[in-house]
């Protein structure tokens, strides 16, 4: 006997919420508004920091935000759990994107990939010598790598404003470019900044992705279980001087783009999974509780039917797009112009 419902039993209000939902839902998912949310963020940045309460703006990300317990807290300033930690998640996205382009895609072969190699490149040194060679004073000069870094979060910005107006070659490029550019910009100014890269962070950093790899070959398909080594590297890179943010970029080429080995096709399990939970649903005086083992069999299959990294890509895509973007924005774009112009 089905305890289907009928189409009478939705209400007009259930019907218009439903549509409503898809269409956001389907809204979300542009591209071209991520980029607008992005630049909407940036410009009410400028308008505070440029207005009479700019003040509070600054003393905004200067307030120290702990996380922790008893003597293991940590206190940074909300600028630096913005910057350094939020924005890992970013990197990591980013860095699948190119995972999966150097696996199959306008990053696969050396001949694809010596096009952004050499821009980014091109985009290290031209800036250090243009910089160098319009700033001739001793103190000056020594500033010769700031130009040198490039802003991955508004350029990724930029690229999602354009929407599909830009081949996703072109795009590809572009991240790839970016990404190079802003790792050489960070090893230079933590090689003449910063007193040199200490050995210790590497260590730290060296045993998260030992773990990182451990797991994969043992099997461990959840990506919640890969948060701990993850957090390893991220505190190794952070102690070694470099931008931590970096660990994203480590996790994200390190994420498997084809399917574990199983003894079932993911296709098959899948629909054995909904099979078995369909049967048993249909059932007149079904326990729900007795559904458990046949939704988490459902669940396991529907997670192995793609790839960890379009997987994983997929989930944080939203997050990182209307959360740790525009935020990242927010606490940066906003520069004091009052004593510019």
């Amino acid at each position: 006997m089905s305890r289907r419902p009928s189409q009478a039993s939705f209400t007009p209000v259930h019907v218009i919420a439903g549509r409503v939902f898809s269409a956001l839902e389907r809204f979300l998912h542009v591209e071209a508004v991520s980029g607008l949310v992005l630049l909407v963020a940036a410009a009410a940045a400028l308008v505070w920091a440029n207005s009479a309460a700019g003040d509070a703006y600054e003393r905004l990300w200067r307030a120290p935000l702990v996380f922790g317990v008893a003597d293991f807290a940590i206190a940074q300033p909300l600028h630096f759990w913005i910057n350094d930690v939020l924005m890992t998640i970013f990197f990591l996205v980013v860095g699948m994107e190119i995972r999966r382009e150097i696996h199959e895609g306008a990053l696969s072969t050396p001949k694809l990939a010596t096009l952004p190699l050499a821009a980014a490149i091109g985009g290290v040194i031209a800036p250090a010598l243009i910089y160098s060679a319009l700033n001739l004073e001793p103190m000056l000069l020594r500033g010769w790598a700031v130009p040198t870094a490039t802003d991955i979060a508004f350029a990724v910005g930029v690229l999602a404003l354009l929407g599909r107006s830009i081949p996703g070659g072109v795009r590809i490029v572009l991240l790839a470019l970016a990404i190079i550019d802003d790792i050489a910009a960070v090893i230079i100014i933590a090689l003449f900044y910063s007193g040199g890269l200490h050995l210790i962070g590497f260590l730290i950093a060296g045993i998260g992705v030992m773990l990182v790899l451990g797991f994969q070959q043992i099997g461990f398909r959840s990506a919640w279980a890969y948060v701990v080594p993850g957090a390893i590297v991220w505190i190794g890179l952070l102690k070694t001087g470099a931008h931590p943010t970096l660990a994203g970029v480590v996790l994200g080429l390190m994420t498997p783009v084809v399917q574990p080995r199983s003894r079932e096709r993911p296709v098959d399990a899948a629909a054995r999974a909904l099979n078995d939970f369909g049967r048993r649903a249909e059932g007149v005086r079904t326990d729900p509780r007795e559904l458990l083992q046949h939704w988490k069999s459902l669940r396991y299959a529907q997670r192995e039917l793609l790839p960890p990294v379009v997987r994983i890509q997929t989930s944080l895509h939203p997050w990182v797009a209307y959360g740790v973007m525009p935020l990242f924005a927010f606490a940066n774009a906003g520069v004091n112009l009052r004593g510019v112009v």
